[in-house]
């Protein structure tokens, strides 16, 4: 196999790919204005918020958020590696891969090493299918009758039994030409370094295969049948199995339905197993692990709502709170989280088994909103009478809230909170400034010493918006007022434009748009990133974005896109009261310089930019028609 993928040749690839007919391949697209939208390939919605930008060449979901070029679509889409996804695309446009450097000497080993193991795991998991039905497999049988499984549940679930013996499936792979090794490697073999033994890790045990999004089976989880320990086992982590990004029985709640709305996360093989006999056939489990961000990543892909089922018991509890907080930074607005408690004792398996699929699918639907079960863990064991009580109530609130995504979901929130405890909604802005999540500060540069200077026109001084010495000499006013350090302003604050400056201050507040003028003529299109500022506003107002994250994604990939990057990491010290003053400022300043130009100057600057086809307005073009007619009069 050759060297790595020329960054050239992806390039060139890119160019002669349109995105839209790549998508349309796979997704229903209508075009709307000059993009292409439909239904999300990647969670399950009603209306269309996938889009796709023929100019861009790029897609982005405002529901999952999504996004990237053709090749991250093929990616995500059809499971491909990198090199997979250029290889399907090359082949689509009918071009050869080009690769820089000589040959790989160890790529094609690895390639066939990768194969091996994924076609070892599909052996393994036919051998543990053909066992259960044979005579040593009459106690697995047996238990899975007393379980009330059915044989269509355990053929769609692929269940099998590994015979209580030390060497069965190693003797029958071998037979088969995988290494040991490679038995080793992919979790099916046990290997003892003191003896150099290896033996069956699975061992007179009711197998579940674990499948990937595809079907694939790349790993297994076994229920033992006698006394063994432990009572439960799963394959451990192998190249091609994670334990915290899978989740067992997910590809076959998509198989059962392929619309589905909600998924309900629950602990075990057996209860996922036992609901879908029962009819509820959308519950998956994670493997062992406690909940992580990839697993909810992976499900909101797929539903807007997640419902998590737990035991009753304080372990219970426990674990809710622990998926409480993981599940928090991901809850963007239209998707949704609940919690479900069963009475002590009872897992979803016994339970089902005792009230039915109708009973069981009522509690789901009365599961805890993640709102009312956040309240009820700030206000446990508080006297919310006594004012320590409430505060220490509202503390944990606003401690978990800080996590939540800026949208609709956290201003609800809020409000509740205010009616709760009384306390006015200004109070809980300040406490937000003051405990904000702590992220990375980037290195200090001469551009981001400059924000402190926007204070400069705070009053309103013409003469400090225009003049450079007098706007550093407030700049440090306002630092040594706030108690910043003044050597952190100076004269290199004046390297950002003021169209950079707005823009800085539009990503980390967007709703600040809702104040700027009708018209952009405020902003010359000739000063550096003045059509960017104009072409942020109008994407703000024609969207109404409210999060940075979202409006950066329509850039993803340009120049554009990394000159926002650069401005949304830098840091703002504008304090949030001033900072529609502030802007409002900056406009005033932009419409006074624009107002001072000579008929000559506006003149250059409208001729300078009519030479890029299409960047005049037709209010532009009329005024270019009116100087130039002043002009000659007066010449």
């Amino acid at each position: 196999m050759a060297g790595q993928i020329s960054q050239r040749f992806i390039d060139d690839l890119l160019a002669r790919t349109d995105i839209v007919d790549v998508i349309s391949e796979r997704v229903q697209l209508k075009k709307s204005g000059r993009n292409h939208s439909g239904l999300c390939p990647f969670h399950q919605e009603n209306s269309p918020s996938f889009t796709v930008s023929h100019d861009k060449q790029f897609y982005h979901c405002f529901g999952c958020s999504a996004h990237g070029n053709a090749l991250r679509f093929l990616m995500e889409f059809d499971n491909l590696r990198f090199p997979e996804a250029v290889e399907q695309l090359a082949s689509r446009a009918g071009m050869q891969v080009e690769r820089d450097g000589g040959e790989d000497p160890g790529a094609r080993q690895r390639q066939q090493k990768r194969e091996e193991g994924v076609n070892l795991l599909e052996l393994a998991s036919r051998f543990f299918r053909e066992r259960l039905a044979l005579g040593g497999g009459r106690q697995a049988r047996e238990y899975l009758e007393r379980r009330g499984l059915s044989q269509e549940i355990i053929r769609d679930f692929g269940v099998g039994y590994a015979e209580d013996e030390w060497e069965s499936l190693k003797r029958y792979l071998l037979e088969q030409g995988i290494s040991e090794a490679v038995q080793v490697e992919y979790g099916l073999l046990v290997h003892r370094e003191e003896t150099g033994r290896t033996y069956d890790r699975f061992r007179d045990r009711v197998v579940f295969p674990i499948r990937d999004w595809k079907g694939r089976t790349i790993a297994f989880g076994g229920r033992v049948l006698g006394d063994a320990k432990p009572k439960y086992l799963n394959s451990p982590e192998t190249p091609v199995f994670h334990k915290g990004r899978e989740l067992y029985g997910l590809f076959e709640a998509r198989q059962a339905n392929r619309q589905l709305s909600r998924v309900l996360v629950v602990e075990g093989y057996m209860d996922v197993v036992a609901l879908a006999q029962f009819g509820i056939r959308n519950a998956c489990a994670t493997l062992g692990t406690a909940l992580t961000n990839d697993h909810l990543q992976r499900l909101f892909r797929l539903v807007d709502e997640v419902v998590f089922c737990f035991d009753g018991d304080n372990a219970g509890r426990q674990a809710a709170r622990r998926s409480l907080q993981t599940a928090l930074p991901s809850m963007i607005d239209g998707r949704q989280v609940r919690f479900l408690f069963l009475p002590e004792g009872e897992d979803p398996d016994t339970l089902v088994r005792q009230e039915g699929q109708e009973a069981f699918e009522n509690r789901i639907t009365c599961a805890s909103p993640l709102s009312e079960f956040l309240f009820e863990q700030a206000a446990e064991g508080r006297d919310l009478k006594q004012v320590e009580g409430r505060e220490r109530f509202v503390t944990a609130v606003l401690d978990a809230l800080k996590h939540l995504p800026e949208g609709v979901l956290k201003s609800l929130l809020l409000k509740e909170l205010s009616v709760r405890s009384g306390i006015e909604p200004s109070q809980f802005a300040d406490w937000f400034e003051k405990h904000a999540v702590p992220a990375p500060r980037p290195a200090m540069t001469a551009d981001t010493a400059g924000y402190e200077a926007l204070m400069m026109s705070s009053d309103g001084d013409d003469d400090a918006a225009s003049d450079p010495a007098m706007a550093v000499d407030n700049g440090n006013n306002y630092a040594r007022q706030r108690g910043l350090p003044a050597s952190r302003v100076g004269t290199a604050t004046l390297s950002l434009s003021i169209p950079a400056r707005i823009l800085h201050l539009l990503l980390h507040e967007p709703g600040l748009v809702d104040g700027l003028p009708e018209t952009l003529e405020w902003c010359p299109v000739e000063m550096p990133d003045g059509k960017l500022c104009r072409e942020v506003v109008h994407l703000l107002r024609a969207g109404r974005y409210r999060s940075p994250q979202v409006l950066l994604a329509h850039f993803h990939g340009s120049a554009d896109g990394e000159r926002l990057d650069q401005l949304a990491r830098r840091e703002l010290e504008i304090p949030r009261d001033v900072r529609a003053s502030e802007l409002e400022n900056w406009v005033r300043y932009l419409e006074r310089q624009s107002a001072r130009l000579t008929p000559a100057e506006e003149y250059r600057q409208l001729l300078e930019k009519s030479r890029q086809p299409g960047a005049l307005s037709s209010e532009e073009k009329q005024r270019l028609r009116e100087l130039i007619g002043k002009l000659a009069e007066g010449s």
